[in-house]
């Protein structure tokens, strides 16, 4: 099974790279396939390195919030 997490992208080097925070956890993607910019504080949905498309903030802290749940609860 594949899941694809949102992060906040804490900046963004000049190759394309950006580092984001997933819960407190900072991780390096690539930036390249996502279909329009993106820049510092955008949210963007993240799987095997990288970012796949923006997301807004709303939705990207619900489904922090439910990923967060699964794992207190201990369901997966």
């Amino acid at each position: 099974m594949c899941i694809a997490f949102p992060g906040k992208i804490l900046s963004i080097d000049p190759d394309n790279f950006a580092v984001i925070e997933i819960s407190g956890t900072r991780r390096e993607v690539s930036l390249d396939i996502v279909d329009e910019p993106v820049t510092v504080g955008d949210y963007v949905i993240c799987h095997a390195g990288y970012a796949i498309q923006r997301i807004d903030e709303e939705a990207a802290l619900e489904k922090l919030s439910f990923l967060q749940e699964l794992i207190d609860n201990e369901i997966y």
